[in-house]
Order: structure tokens, then sequence, then C-alpha cells
């Protein structure tokens, strides 16, 4: 399963949430970790949150075609690993891709039976407020992140469905609900 957001609509927290509901079941399942070249926020944890690498190793596992998609996001660089994914894919019921659109688009060349799924913020402005009331961000990060949001929401139709993240209980529901349709058509 992909997800995939603008920064700050929710899409990691409601992955984690996921992923929690779905262990409760006793449901084998996965949160890829990505690789990135920016530097861990307060807190992350490598190996946890995402793979902290420099540049010239990101290059390095480009060109040794490592990873099952990337792309550059905000002047840093992300990626997925294709061993570890396609590992865990044996080894779990699901496996869910926390990736931006341009990610989302590669990965569905792969597997183009994927469920991928866009979390919208319920508009700009709660999105912005989000980002504010996070406190992460400068306000020079916050204005390319708003503007950057535009540029994602306008590729919400090429993902499978689409789900606004008004409220996060409701959302969570709705994502459970998407992976017990797709369970249950694959039987």
């Amino acid at each position: 399963m992909i997800l995939s957001a603008p920064s700050g609509a929710g899409k990691t927290s409601l992955a984690h949430a996921l992923a929690e509901r779905l262990r409760e079941r006793g449901q084998r399942v996965a949160f890829s970790v990505s690789y990135t070249t920016r530097a861990p926020r307060r807190g992350e944890e490598d190996g946890r949150d995402y793979h902290f690498v420099d540049d010239a190793t990101f290059s390095a596992m480009v060109q040794e075609q490592a990873f099952l998609e990337h792309a550059g996001v905000y002047e840093r660089r992300y990626g997925t690993g294709r061993a570890a994914t396609e590992a865990a894919l044996q080894s779990h019921d699901l496996v869910i891709l926390d990736i931006d659109w341009q990610g989302a688009q590669q990965v569905r060349k792969h597997w183009p039976q994927v469920l991928s799924v866009f979390i919208r913020p319920p508009s700009l402005q709660e999105l912005e407020r989000r980002l504010r009331t996070r406190g992460q961000d400068d306000e020079q990060t916050v204005a390319a992140r708003m503007q950057q949001a535009e540029a994602e929401l306008s590729h919400a139709d090429e993902f499978d469905q689409q789900i606004v993240n008004d409220d996060f209980a409701r959302a969570l529901d709705a994502l459970l609900a998407l992976v017990d349709s797709r369970a249950t058509a694959a039987r």
C-alpha cells in the first residue's frame, strides 16, 4: 500500500496508526523505512524513522539500482530500498510505503496492483495551520511546503483512493476499510 500526501496532512501518523490496528488483529505489517539525505530531526532515529545517508551514498545506491523508487523533495533526496521492500513483501501481509507522488508513480510501474491512497488535508488553510503548530519548520520552510503542497495536490487523482484527513479517527477507519476491501477481493 502506498500512502502519499503533502507534508503536514497526517500521512505518517495515519500509516503508523493503521499498522498498529492491523497488528492488533494479528496481521503482519511492515512499514517501509525510506533512505534520505536530510539530517535527522529531533527525536528521529536512524533505521527506525529513516536511513540517514549522505548524498554520495545515495547517488551510489541509485547507480546500483538499490531503490524501488527515489525522488527529490524539498531539496533532499528520498528513496525506498528495493531489497528490504521485496523481502518484507514475502514475509508480511501488508507493506506500507510512505512516499510522495513521484515515488508512487515509479512503484506503480513495477507493481500496478499496488493500492495507492492520497491523504488530503481538509483545506490549504488547515494544512498551513498544522505545519505552523507542529513547530518543526521556520517561516521560509513553511512557505516552501505550502507551495509544494499545491503541486502535490495536483497529482491526487493519480491515486486509487483519496481520503480527507479532517478527523483522524475517521480517516484511519477509511484506510482500514480500504485494506479490508482489498484483502477480501484478493481471496
